[in-house]
């Protein structure tokens, strides 16, 4: 190309070429500058895909040089003739000394996004006043794209606010300063307004959308995690209920097995008491039998309850099993107000447990039962004195029974205590008749 292309005339009949000019980028660089970065095409396991998101930080200036120089093969230049003002026919070739350096800033545009974008955008001007080749501005559109998608909200709208600028600027040079009319003029700052301004909106766009992919994948996490919370507590809390059930059900008759023996082994032979000895330690036996197999039950099938629930007609059977350990009972019951089963559950236990304990730590004590129950509640009351500990107690639960029914009448909003007093041991606790939720 010799001579200046038609596109760099100045004249009214060289509009319809600068306009064909002007469409060029809007049609090729936008769909070139997004295939440069990330997010904008499938990842994939291997092959080139993997080859390119690896070495990509420098693959993308290399491909715009080699764009910038087959475009100078081809003869394009002086493409924005308005603008230029170099007064004599130049080779294309020289359009290659402000892209390159460009495609060489791009190495740097992850790392400095903004000073890349301000240089570049100096030698896309300088190219716009001279030359007129595209390689500056296949390069700007890329570290446009960069800057945007790596900016924060307030430099996303310094960017947009300096681009509207940049159109408008742009407009009133080409009216102002070139011999086009009007109408080419306010056509040439729409196109760049639409070429930039689709750079910038894909930009963000792309950023957003990775954005709302990392804060789902967040919120994933966090619902992973919350989910393994509630595992580790549901098997918390079953682990804690199979403990409760083996400790008032197996390990209390277990333990009244062995110290109805040991009574039996310390008196002498005799047989008729001998075989009621063998009679509760068979009957204990068979009720611990019927519990493991309750517990095995549920543990193997999930359904189920683990053992029957203590009512308040097993009370009789409970204070006649202790009595024929040896021990001395007087059993008090006022009127009791209507609990519900997990009140009244509380307190059978609350007199289980206590009974268990004096026929392992006070056999042939003298054991007063009070239960009381009025609007407010119902408060229970066992209370020791005398005996002796058997040879079993060495082998109990070491206060297992008796922290687990202050953890079973406090998860019911009332109060549980137990302790020495002046004449032997006592077990109180009082349960509302309200509940806590």
């Amino acid at each position: 190309m010799a001579s200046r292309s038609p596109m760099c005339s100045r004249d009214g009949s060289g509009e319809s070429t600068v306009l064909a000019a002007l469409l060029i980028p809007s049609s090729d660089a936008p769909a070139r500058a997004p295939w440069l970065h990330e997010g904008m095409h499938e990842q994939v396991d291997g092959g080139f895909g993997a080859w390119y998101r690896r070495h990509r930080w420098w693959a993308d200036p290399v491909g715009m040089a080699l764009l910038a120089i087959v475009m100078a093969a081809l003869g394009f230049r002086g493409i924005w003739g308005p603008f230029s003002i170099l007064p004599e026919p130049f080779s294309p070739w020289w359009s290659l000394v402000l892209a390159l350096p460009a495609c060489a800033l791009a190495l740097a545009k992850r790392r400095m996004p903004t000073t890349v974008l301000v240089l570049v955008t100096l030698l896309f001007v300088i190219d716009l006043l001279t030359v007129g080749g595209l390689g500056t501005l296949v390069v700007l559109l890329d570290v446009l794209w960069t800057a945007a998608f790596l900016a924060g909200p307030h430099g996303r709208r310094v960017l947009l606010g300096l681009l509207g600028a940049s159109t408008i600027l742009l407009f009133l040079a080409a009216w102002l300063f070139t011999d086009v009319r009007f109408p080419v003029a306010f056509l040439i700052g729409v196109q760049f307004g639409a070429i930039f301004g689709t750079d910038y909106w894909w930009a963000v766009a792309v950023s957003q959308a990775h954005e709302l992919a990392e804060l789902h994948r967040q919120r994933a996490e966090e619902a992973a995690a919350a989910a393994e919370r509630d595992r580790v507590e549901a098997v918390q809390r079953e682990r804690e209920t199979m403990a409760r059930e083996l400790h008032d059900v197996v390990a209390g008759h277990v333990m009244a097995m062995a110290i109805r023996a040991e009574a039996a082994l310390s008196m002498e032979p005799d047989r008729t008491t001998d075989r009621d000895a063998l009679r509760a330690v068979r009957d204990a036996g068979l009720d611990a039998h019927g519990a493991l197999r309750s517990m095995i039950s549920v543990l193997r099938r999930g359904n189920g309850s683990l053992t029957p629930t203590p009512r308040w007609s097993d009370l009789a059977g409970i204070v006649q099993d202790a009595e024929r350990t040896g021990l001395l009972i007087r059993f008090t019951a006022g009127e009791l107000p209507d609990l519900g089963a997990g009140p009244e559950q509380a307190v059978v236990r609350i007199v289980r447990e206590a009974l268990t304990n004096c026929i392992r730590h006070a056999s042939g004590a003298e054991v007063d039962i009070t239960i009381e129950g009025d609007d407010a509640g119902v408060r229970v009351g066992v209370h020791s004195r005398g005996g002796v500990a058997s040879a079993a107690a060495a082998h109990g639960d070491e206060g297992w029974g008796l922290q687990l029914l202050r953890e079973r009448v406090g998860a019911l909003g009332g109060e549980f205590s137990a302790g020495r007093v002046a004449d032997g041991w006592s077990v109180e606790g009082r349960i509302p008749v309200e509940v806590r939720a």
